[in-house]
């Protein structure tokens, strides 16, 4: 193609996403930078996916170092990154077995298998699995319907059956569920539902499931694909809630951008799997796992320990700054995962936003969600808030003058 053909998005792309007015050419830390050299703060970061910013030195010579020796071989063979890379995530999580993906929504499908395949050895003929309202898991057919999201499902009938739907926080309705329907298996959760509006749930609210699942004989699987990776403060989110799951999930912040995702299991759950029951082509390939080795190491080199307390500041400025508007009517997270509750829909501000530079997105309709790098400083959550206020204004003066 000629430097004079223009070529449009959907040209070419299946218009699956409605994209942004913007083409970044490269990133810094928390900043993107288009070929013009405009600079917008991140307070995306990939959708919680570059946990350590953009360009992060460990994790660019790991890439580099892996490509120019080995990029792929095959789950046929033994693979020293994939190792190393297991140990280390088990070390850090207290789980056992590690299954290697490139994505969330695969890792989700291993652990939709192992629950399956949990209910089949406890002969239960057709496996439930307890999933949430508003929960958010994939898009492959089985992960979207585990999804709590009917319009996300929408003309991909038929879903795949086996999923009992139940309220999120709301351990008395799992209770009510157990007590008429003899064939679960297992309850899949995130600790803090993100896509459906940053939601987190009371203190004891995964205790208590573990209690249920331990007293039914159930796997209690944690989906950690966004909350994962140091994003709450501690590398897994339940590891501040009194609670060892069975399984857990996340892929998102552990490649820092690089596509890996990865299954933990232990206990009963890591017995289940063996030759032939699950498999991927670049799972756990090196060079994802060189990626993500550097990851693991740079979190907890020191970046976590600073997450709890950067993410408090960032709320608290919030609150200050939005305390005599109305509209907002709570402002929640833990760590560097907050969303600002609005009283209505509010997609208006990812634009106005982007005009202020500074890059957010609404979750929900009526959420922002700011899930910066961890690597974030007091400097620039100070100017994300700034640039948030001014915009926030803006989208108030709007709706009172409509």
């Amino acid at each position: 193609m000629s430097d004079s053909q223009t070529v449009t998005t959907d040209q070419y792309l299946m218009p699956t996403y409605s994209r942004q007015p913007l083409m970044f050419s490269r990133g810094e830390g928390c900043w993107l930078i288009d070929e013009a050299g405009n600079r917008w703060l991140d307070g995306v970061a990939g959708i919680a996916v570059c946990n350590l910013g953009h360009c992060h030195p460990a994790v660019t010579e790991a890439i580099t170092r892996q490509a120019a020796s080995l990029v792929h071989t095959s789950n046929l063979y033994r693979i020293e990154r994939q190792e190393a890379l297991a140990e280390k995530l088990c070390y850090a999580s207290g789980m056992e077995k590690v299954f290697f993906s490139n994505s969330g929504a695969e890792a989700n499908e291993a652990a939709i298998k192992l629950a399956r395949l949990h209910g089949h050895r406890r002969h239960i003929e057709v496996p439930h699995i307890i999933v949430m309202e508003s929960a958010f898991h994939g898009r492959t057919l089985a992960t979207l319907t585990a999804t709590g999201n009917r319009k996300a499902q929408a003309g991909f009938e038929p879903l795949v059956q086996g999923f009992i739907r139940v309220p999120f926080n709301d351990l008395e309705a799992i209770r009510r569920v157990a007590a008429s329907n003899r064939q679960i298996a297992a309850v899949l959760v995130e600790p803090i539902q993100g896509e459906g509006g940053i939601h987190v749930p009371a203190t004891d609210y995964l205790a208590g499931l573990r209690s249920l699942c331990d007293e039914h004989d159930w796997l209690l699987m944690l989906d950690e694909i966004q909350t994962g990776n140091g994003r709450t403060g501690s590398y897994f989110a339940f590891q501040q809630m009194n609670c060892l799951p069975d399984v857990v999930t996340t892929a998102k912040g552990l490649g820092n951008g690089f596509p890996i995702g990865a299954c933990l299991t232990r206990g009963k759950a890591a017995a289940l799997f063996g030759p032939g029951s699950h498999g991927s082509t670049y799972g756990g390939n090196p060079l994802g796992c060189a990626a993500a080795e550097a990851v693991v190491d740079t979190l907890t080199g020191g970046v976590i320990e600073q997450v709890q307390a950067s993410g408090d500041y960032l709320r608290d400025a919030l609150r200050k700054q939005f305390a005599d508007i109305p509209m907002i009517s709570e402002i929640r997270g833990l760590g560097l995962m907050t969303g600002v509750q609005f009283d209505r829909d509010c997609p208006a501000l990812v634009a106005l936003c982007r005009d202020r530079g500074l890059l957010i997105n609404v979750t929900a309709g009526s959420v922002v969600r700011l899930v910066p790098p961890l690597t974030i400083s007091k400097q620039e959550i100070d100017l994300l808030v700034e640039r948030l206020n001014d915009a926030v204004r803006s989208f108030v003066d709007e709706q009172e003058a409509a």
